[in-house]
């Protein structure tokens, strides 16, 4: 388990969050979820330890996978290459499962220029496994795509987890994809944890389901905004 215990950021004079305390469950995917400029990046940042805090966050995995909003493939890398870049050379055993679970192996000698939109975050997500790590987190992994494709790429990102069940942190703005793909729902907002919900229903699930937790969480945010 990851623990957060009195973690307080500042940006200047900004307050992103004032002695937060959080418990990340090992092997379930949590959902940070919240509006545009609460912090959510900043939370990830954090767990990464890519930005200074005061306060402890205790037993983050040494290793650990990052799936940035905004792609970070290798355009002068194939896409064996691209997963090839982030592990060592007695690793590369877990490249053909990871793109054959994300339906890429027929794609391994293509560089991204050749590939779809759907198709390059599918690469990013079969790296994030391909690499050993025992925490992932995803920042805002499926904004800015159609719902069509959203839904394929969870598809897949749901594919490959029940496979290696790894703790997962992802935030997003998006209440049906908190809905779609999260296990908990911890709501922030003015640098604090205003709900933190725990959903019953197993994955995969599918779109526009549970309707009364979307209302729940809808209301929860505008009676806090």
């Amino acid at each position: 388990m990851i623990t957060l215990r009195n973690v307080t950021k500042f940006y200047g004079e900004n307050c992103i969050y004032k002695n937060l305390n959080l418990d990340i469950q090992e092997g379930e995917i949590t959902c940070v979820l919240g509006i545009s400029g609460v912090g959510k990046t900043t939370l990830l940042n954090m767990l990464a330890g890519l930005v200074d805090y005061e306060g402890e966050i205790i037993n983050v995995p040494e290793k650990i996978s990052y799936i940035f909003q905004r792609e970070k493939l290798l355009d002068n890398l194939t896409v064996r290459e691209n997963l090839q870049f982030v592990l060592k050379k007695e690793e590369y055993a877990t490249i053909d499962d990871a793109l054959e679970k994300a339906e890429l192996l027929n794609k391994a000698s293509s560089y991204p220029d050749m590939l779809s939109g759907g198709e390059r975050k599918r690469v990013e997500i079969a790296r994030a496994f391909a690499f050993p790590s025992k925490l992932l987190l995803m920042d805002e992994a499926f904004a800015s795509l159609d719902t069509a494709l959203r839904l394929r790429l969870v598809d897949s990102f749901i594919k490959l987890w029940n496979e290696d069940r790894r703790t997962t942190v992802f935030v997003t703005h998006d209440i049906e994809m908190a809905t779609l793909l999260a296990q908990r729902i911890v709501i922030v907002d003015k640098g604090k944890i205003i709900e933190d919900i725990f959903v019953k229903e197993t994955l995969p699930r599918r779109y526009g389901s549970l309707p009364d937790l979307k209302q729940k969480i809808l209301n929860i945010i505008m009676k806090d905004g």
